[in-house]
């Protein structure tokens, strides 16, 4: 007579749990979205259209989608970002930077009950940033102007976007977001210095410019640059 199966202790722990016994909070994602307009670094913002807040400026964020079931447990966060990120501004996957910034989970956040946010923060290229602003729902700020406070707790969440931007601004797949696909070197500088919020030496910009040329990360794009003194060269990033 064959011996009766051991039981496995792990599934009989699994069919025993009641999620039920524990609390839930609320998961949200928040969005820090930047561009740069006219060497002006912008912050993408929203009009609370409901309670809490209402009226107010936030970031653009929405809540998890979250299953009902074992079976159907809902989204990632990361599908949760870049769901929020092109509801808010209509651009398909991968027209802009998107990374995790961090978890925010002060208690009383959020008045309505116990949320938890994760923050992200994305680049747009200058040139798909009208699009994202005709959609309505959703306005470009300037950063370097006064301007109301952020609902909830976003300006904490601002504070620490903007310092991972401006410690990122030249890495790749970050630095050619900030500037049209076929930019002049001023316009490079002129973006830095937007985000960076310093004052970038010309000759020393001008060589590092040479620098990443000859590395091979730039390279001369067709066409010129028309300005007030002379058509200037312009230039693409190789993604090398």
């Amino acid at each position: 007579m064959p011996d009766p199966p051991v039981p496995d202790p792990e599934a009989a722990a699994l069919a025993a749990f009641r999620a039920a016994r524990w609390p839930t909070p609320a998961v949200t994602v928040d969005l820090c979205v930047f561009t740069v307009l006219d060497a002006d670094l912008k912050l993408l913002r929203v009009l609370r259209d409901q309670p809490p807040f209402l009226g107010a400026p936030a970031l653009p964020g929405g809540f998890l989608r979250v299953g009902d079931g074992v079976d159907d447990r809902g989204e990632d966060l990361d599908a949760a970002a870049a769901r929020v990120l092109a509801e808010k501004t209509g651009l398909p996957e991968g027209a802009c930077h998107l990374a995790q910034l961090q978890a925010f989970g002060s208690p009383q956040r959020d008045p309505r009950m116990r949320v938890i946010t994760l923050a992200f923060w994305a680049v747009v290229p200058p040139e798909l940033a009208p699009l994202v602003a005709a959609r309505g729902g959703a306005a470009w700020w300037s950063l370097a102007v006064e301007r109301p406070p952020l609902a909830f707790d976003h300006e904490q969440i601002l504070a620490v976007a903007l310092r991972r931007l401006r410690a990122e601004a030249e890495a790749p797949g970050v630095v050619g977001r900030l500037v049209p696909a076929a930019f002049s070197a001023p316009e490079l500088r002129a973006a830095l210095e937007a985000v960076t919020g310093l004052s970038i030496d010309r000759g020393n910009f001008h060589r590092r410019f040479e620098r990443m040329l000859e590395a091979g990360a730039v390279e001369e794009a067709p066409g010129k640059r028309i300005t007030g003194r002379r058509p200037a060269k312009v230039y693409r990033f190789t993604g090398g």
